[in-house]
């Protein structure tokens, strides 16, 4: 097993701590979500399972002269497992209930008082535990498009590794949540 001396551990926490600095000295918003995921390429009512959701959203900068905004976004969240007659046999199942960690950005476009504002798309790469028919890597892409209102939100959320581990068939998600 390889131990890390003492120094190198301070030295990385330091590292890691002051890159993170301006994210974490902003003001984030906090959102739990909750809703249903479904395996990408089918959307069978009886055939999905519980998803929820903690997501925190840090504050947003513009992108020059432009209306375009962008915030740091940070998700972690948890798809239970089920258990679909037709997968009972495959080669990766879909009973593994899967932990997930993501990190990306949020999109905002138009001025503060625009109707359409509340509006945004995010895009994070993601980390997960598990292996299902349709999350079958430990890394995924995952982007949403949803509505954020004043305290709450309603979001569609997809996560797959674009095809580049098979199966690739992906989550689908409907979400809804509240923000603080």
């Amino acid at each position: 097993m390889l131990v890390m001396p003492l120094y190198r551990r301070l030295a990385a926490a330091i590292v890691l701590s002051s890159a993170a600095w301006p994210v974490l000295a902003a003001d984030p918003r906090f959102s739990v979500e909750g809703g249903e995921s479904f395996l990408g390429g089918y959307f069978s009512w009886n055939e999905g399972a519980p998803a929820v959701f903690g997501e925190a959203v840090f504050d947003e900068h513009a992108i020059g002269h432009s209306a375009f905004t962008w915030a740091p976004d940070i998700t972690a969240g948890w798809i239970d497992g089920r258990d679909i007659a037709r997968y009972r046999y495959a080669r990766t199942t879909t009973r593994d209930h899967i932990w997930m960690l993501a990190g990306g950005v949020r999109l905002h476009y138009g001025t503060p008082d625009a109707w359409y504002r509340p509006l945004f798309f995010s895009f994070q790469p993601t980390l997960h535990t598990g292996r299902t028919q349709g999350l079958s890597s430990s890394y995924e892409f995952t982007s949403t498009l949803g509505w954020q209102g004043g305290h709450w939100m309603v979001a569609l959320r997809h996560s797959s590794n674009a095809f580049l581990h098979m199966p690739n068939r992906g989550e689908n998600m409907v979400l809804v949540g509240i923000t603080f």
